[in-house]
């Protein structure tokens, strides 16, 4: 009988320890987040295309960070991070009158493999049946290297990759439908603070 108390005895210190053990390496293992603000800046880089008459509402699109996401100063999350996002809205223009419409919106960032939520505002596009077209927050040219420059902190360096650049960030509308093509650059703004991992 003192065997088996004994052995209990040992079993329950062991399990003891054992939690002790794992409690004091939970701090340690826990990890830092940043939190970053409203209205902080989003440059992304299409990879796929969005077009009107293919793709239907909910459906994922994937871009990626045109330059580094900082706060303070620090980068949390460099310049290629691959985002995601959705078509929110997607309209066809009839064949007699209207016109086409795409919103999109950032629902995700991923660091360090994992895929944290963001909220964005909205990107929205549309085009005109009769051959015109506009859009809302569409770069290029000189607008999208004062913005580049912006972030960078080097509005001169920013002009010369907007001449270069201002081809690729273009709304391309035929006929009753619009595409946003892959390499179009696009800008977003977070909605909400978005809690992101701490460099280490």
């Amino acid at each position: 009988m003192r065997n088996l108390a004994e052995f209990g005895k040992g079993r329950l210190l062991a399990v003891l320890l054992g939690c002790a053990s794992i409690a004091s390496a939970a701090p340690a293992q826990a990890q830092k987040m940043v939190s970053v603000p409203a209205g902080t800046q989003l440059l992304v880089r299409m990879i796929d295309s969005v077009d009107s008459s293919k793709v239907s509402v909910g459906s994922r699109f994937t871009a990626s960070l045109e330059t580094n996401l900082t706060v303070g100063g620090v980068v949390v999350a460099p310049a290629g991070t691959k985002v995601f996002g959705r078509l929110a809205q997607a309209k066809q223009a009839g064949r007699m009158a209207g016109k086409s419409e795409l919103q999109l919106e950032l629902t995700e960032i991923v660091v360090g493999g994992t895929a944290y939520p963001i909220m964005s505002t909205d990107y929205s596009a549309k085009g005109k049946s009769s051959g015109g077209r506009s859009a809302k927050r569409v770069l290029g040219g000189a607008g999208l290297g004062a913005i580049i420059g912006g972030i960078a902190g080097n509005a001169g360096m920013g002009a010369a990759i907007g001449a270069a650049a201002g081809t690729t960030a273009a709304l391309v509308q035929k006929g009753e439908k619009v595409n946003i093509p892959s390499e179009t650059l696009l800008e977003f703004r977070l909605e909400q603070p978005a809690s992101l991992p701490a460099p280490r």
